[in-house]
């Protein structure tokens, strides 16, 4: 599932297993997937499905037990799967950089905000400590933090949370590079707090022309910000498009039940009762056959339980589903 473009980071067939006592669990499961320079592209599912193992993985960052596979993994052209553990980590926090879930957690609480902001940008040889620190204030006002240079004595535990968000944008961005990740940046934080962090990352990326990685199982941030989607279920990619495509003319009963689960505005009148997706999530461990979604799906049928390929049209569209293309719109 990808097109042409200025690409940035172009995946195909990625996986991700991970051995544990029941079996090996393929977390990751053929995941292709594109984005370009300028471009907002938001990987969204339930929680489970491969969103951050995906994420991680793009970033060389698994585990040791976890094993990653890929028929192609490049970054502006450059091979990342054969590219040496020196190069990579070049690559990373310079020209590829990551916003990591939780801003309570992934600060050192015994560095100050000014020693872990300023770090990077030295490892990576970008200037002196007087030019690292320059950065680092700009950077902080530019994400909406007043009193910016006295902000860099500080401790994490000093921080809301919402400041703390708001110094790991910083960060990630203190290179300046070209792909940014940001996985489920907004999850611990409330609602005006989280609407903020949105519109900073949206404006942050058409400013500097990145390529933005959103991770997010919250389709209200996709419907605000995504120029393209894609639905992962059970460790695979089942629906990847435009946003409005995606939105207005789901091809996956997955999307179909992931909309319907959220209310619309404008559309969904007050007290109507949301959707819901029943059932559970099949085991990732051992071998898998047929559309993994098959067991929750009301649409499914024997074809199912043969091997999905991915079907898609001229827009870019893309779906892994054996239903006629206009079989939700008659059930809707």
């Amino acid at each position: 599932m990808s097109g042409a473009g200025d690409i940035v980071l172009d995946v195909q067939n990625l996986e991700v297993d991970i051995p544990t006592p029941g079996g090996m669990l393929h977390a990751v499961r053929g995941v292709s997937l594109t984005a370009r320079r300028g471009e907002t592209l938001c990987i969204v599912g339930e929680s489970g499905c491969g969103k951050s193992l995906t994420s991680l993985a793009l970033m060389g960052l698994l585990p040791a037990i976890a094993a990653r596979r890929a028929e192609r993994l490049s970054f502006a052209g450059e091979d990342l799967l054969r590219a040496p553990a020196s190069r990579l980590r070049a690559l990373r926090g310079d020209r590829m950089a990551m916003i990591f879930q939780d801003p309570m957690t992934c600060l050192n609480p015994s560095l100050t905000i000014g020693d872990q902001l300023t770090e990077t940008f030295l490892r990576h040889g970008k200037g002196n400590r007087r030019s690292a620190r320059d950065r680092a204030v700009a950077l902080l006002e530019r994400v909406g933090i007043a009193g910016a240079a006295g902000r860099l004595g500080q401790y994490p535990h000093q921080l809301s949370g919402g400041l703390r968000q708001r110094v790991v944008i910083a960060m990630a961005l203190m290179c300046g590079p070209d792909l940014l990740l940001a996985d489920e940046p907004t999850t611990a934080l409330d609602a005006t707090i989280q609407l903020g962090i949105l519109q900073l990352l949206a404006e942050l990326q058409r400013e500097m022309r990145m390529a933005l990685v959103l991770v997010t199982h919250d389709l209200g941030i996709v419907a605000r910000i995504a120029d393209r989607v894609a639905v992962m279920y059970a460790g695979e990619v089942v629906e990847e498009g435009s946003a409005a495509v995606v939105f207005d003319a789901p091809r996956h009963p997955y999307t179909r039940g992931l909309m319907d689960c959220i209310p619309q505005p404008g559309r969904t009148p007050p007290g109507t009762r949301l959707g819901t997706i029943p059932g559970l999530v099949p085991s990732l461990v051992g071998d898998m056959q047929g559309c993994a979604f098959r067991g929750r799906c009301p649409h499914a049928m024997p074809a199912c339980t043969e091997p999905v390929a991915v079907r898609g049209d001229a827009e870019g569209h893309a779906w892994r589903c054996v239903l006629p293309e206009n079989a939700l719109e008659r059930a809707a």
